[in-house]
């Protein structure tokens, strides 16, 4: 990296530089309507390896390959009808599928982190989808962030958290959903696992699917299954009716704060607003955070799960 955090403005030949820049093997931020990608083209093993060495990332987590669309993605990954309905339905979208990879995919190793299955998604963001387009190339994109740190969910984020070795950030604006992908793999025999929950509801998947299997204690499948992650970097109290000596409150519903997730309790502008509050709460001079409750149903268990995983 060269430390110059240079932007780049998709309405001023942004998206062609980016292009460029990842043609050429190096990494580029971008948008999606979920949260900035630390993106480098999947098929080369030393871009990959930058995506790694930039977010200090353990290479046993795998990463998600951002493609345009189906067509792209039926070159990568072994797609049965299921893959097939749920890519109808849900892309451009936060869902994440992980299916069986094509030994022909060309895909670098360690994007797969040695398992025999890859994550596929295809980001609804114009300016993502205006980019994968041009590229005509897969990106392996995990959050544009120091690895187990809070997800950037704006470009200024992104500049915070990875400093100087941030490299030129495709500025988007602030991403609308706000919380990273729902995750699921399909198995053999029609069975299906939640790896991740996120904006596309466990309870919306399981009409379609019928009910998820439970997951064993294998190797991790998908971003987001470490138990550390999401951190800011102090302790984090949940489930706080208020503010204890010491600690940035962030509020929900009835229940304000130094910040709120929602003051009308919608849990879906709490899911855009989560790892805003949390960076805003990471910079706060009170040493530790709290965090009023958030309801657990729907949304409300993405959010919970992150708000775990960040108080680990």
């Amino acid at each position: 990296m060269d430390g110059t955090n240079q932007w780049l403005d998709p309405e001023a030949g942004g998206i062609a530089e980016a292009v460029a820049l990842l043609r050429a093997g190096e990494l580029v931020a971008i948008p999606t309507e979920t949260v900035y990608g630390l993106a480098a083209r999947a098929d080369s093993a030393e871009a990959v390896a930058a995506i790694y060495r930039t977010k200090g990332r353990p290479d046993f987590n795998p990463l998600i390959v951002h493609v345009s669309g189906v067509e792209q993605a039926r070159a990568l990954a072994q797609f049965n009808d299921r893959a097939e309905e749920l890519a109808a339905l849900f892309w451009p979208g936060p869902l994440t599928l992980v299916l069986p990879v094509r030994a022909d995919s060309g895909i670098a190793p360690a994007v797969t982190a040695g398992l025999p299955t890859i994550a596929l998604r295809s980001p609804a963001h114009p300016v993502a989808a205006r980019l994968l387009a041009e590229l005509g190339l897969p990106l392996a994109a995990p959050s544009a962030n120091r690895s187990l740190g809070v997800s950037p969910t704006c470009a200024e984020h992104v500049r915070a958290s990875l400093g100087a070795d941030c490299p030129p950030v495709l500025d988007g604006g602030p991403c609308a959903a706000g919380l990273e992908s729902t995750i699921i793999a399909l198995r053999e025999g029609g069975g299906w696992s939640l790896l991740r929950p996120g904006p596309i509801s466990r309870d919306e998947l399981a009409l379609l699917l019928g009910e998820p299997e439970e997951l064993g204690g294998g190797p991790i499948e998908a971003p987001g299954q470490m138990l550390r992650h999401y951190s800011p970097g102090k302790p984090v109290r949940l489930d706080a009716e208020a503010a204890q000596d010491g600690e940035f409150f962030i509020g929900f519903g009835a229940i304000g704060g130094d910040v709120s997730l929602s003051p009308s309790g919608d849990p879906a502008e709490a899911a855009a607003r989560l790892y805003a509050c949390l960076h805003v709460a990471a910079a706060a001079n009170q040493p530790r955070i709290a965090v009023a409750p958030v309801p657990h149903d729907g949304m409300g268990a993405a959010i919970n799960d992150r708000l775990r995983r960040a108080a680990s």
